[in-house]
């Protein structure tokens, strides 16, 4: 024999595969159905519930705030008016006009011309004369361009009178165009 000779193993069959067990039976009675309990429902209930009167109050304090800022919103609209109306009485109460002419009502008059003293030496510079007893300039005069926010002169005039008697209604608004622009007639 020989030393390279090995024996020869011969495979063996293989044992046949048990099929495991079938634990399926028919059901005998049927699995008894646990009671719901009745303290998970009243939670689940009384959390619904809860969470919609949560939402009404602020669905309603929402409501009451949008009515509060409303109304602040209209107070501070009412102010904003009355500032701008007191702001443009002082800008007429502070105006040159309206002390010119409170100066003309006093018997206070205008200098013709302007002096001026030097203070180092004490010269006098210009006419160096007194004012005349009448004014140069008269801002209640016929020459007076009225300024509508004095006091006083915010008086609405009258509308011109017509050859009847009826009272004008001309407008200072420009003409329709709904025809075209208006031109002139020419020949």
């Amino acid at each position: 024999m020989s030393l390279n000779a090995t024996a020869r193993v011969l495979p063996r069959p293989a044992a046949p595969a048990k099929a495991p067990e079938r634990r399926l039976r028919p059901v005998e009675r049927p699995a008894e159905r646990r009671k719901p309990k009745l303290a998970y429902a009243l939670i689940a209930l009384g959390g619904a519930l809860a969470i919609g009167a949560a939402q009404i109050a602020l669905s309603l304090a929402i409501t009451q705030d949008s009515f509060t800022l409303a109304g602040l919103s209209s107070q501070q609209r009412e102010l904003n008016l009355r500032t701008h109306a007191l702001q443009e009485e002082l800008t007429g109460l502070s105006s040159p006009q309206l002390l010119a002419s409170n100066a003309a009502n006093l018997g206070m008059v205008v200098a013709g011309s302007a002096s001026y003293l030097r203070l180092s030496d004490g010269a006098v510079f210009g006419a160096g004369t007194g004012a005349e007893w009448y004014s140069t300039v008269d801002p209640n005069g016929a020459g007076a361009v009225s300024n509508a926010l004095l006091p006083g002169a915010a008086a609405e005039e009258a509308p011109p009178v017509t050859e009847d008697g009826a009272a004008s209604t001309t407008s200072d608004l420009p003409p329709s165009i709904t025809d075209g622009l208006p031109s002139p007639t020419t020949r």
